[in-house]
């Protein structure tokens, strides 16, 4: 699995950091992942629905740690990036590549 792209949207707010779009393989996008900061930093908060007692259960989220570490990964460097752009007055750049999560849950090339 390889996220192909991420879109951010910066929302100005004291928690609540950015909006995050992924694509995944060229062919599945999931929306309405959030950046959100909190009491130990910036984390990424999946798509999630609010239930009728009030708890929230996520929509989409990685089955694995391995996953899951991708994701927070991808998604916090290409929001640092843009942020940083965006104090700089510079236009955003593409999304770096990344190496893709084996399929097999054996190490990824950087790993070998």
């Amino acid at each position: 699995m390889e996220i192909t792209d991420v879109k951010v949207i910066p929302v100005d707010d004291e928690k609540l950091k950015a909006f995050v779009s992924i694509v995944i393989d060229h062919c599945f996008v999931v929306t309405d992942i959030k950046v959100i900061h909190g009491p130990k930093g910036l984390f990424v908060s999946m798509p999630s629905k609010k239930r009728k007692d009030g708890t929230f259960k996520d929509i989409a989220h990685p089955l694995n740690n391995q996953t899951r570490q991708y994701l927070e990964e991808r998604v916090l460097t290409v929001y640092k990036q843009q942020t940083a752009q965006e104090a700089g007055a510079n236009p955003p750049a593409e999304a770096p590549a990344a190496a893709p999560i084996p399929s097999d849950g054996g190490p990824s090339p950087s790993q070998e």
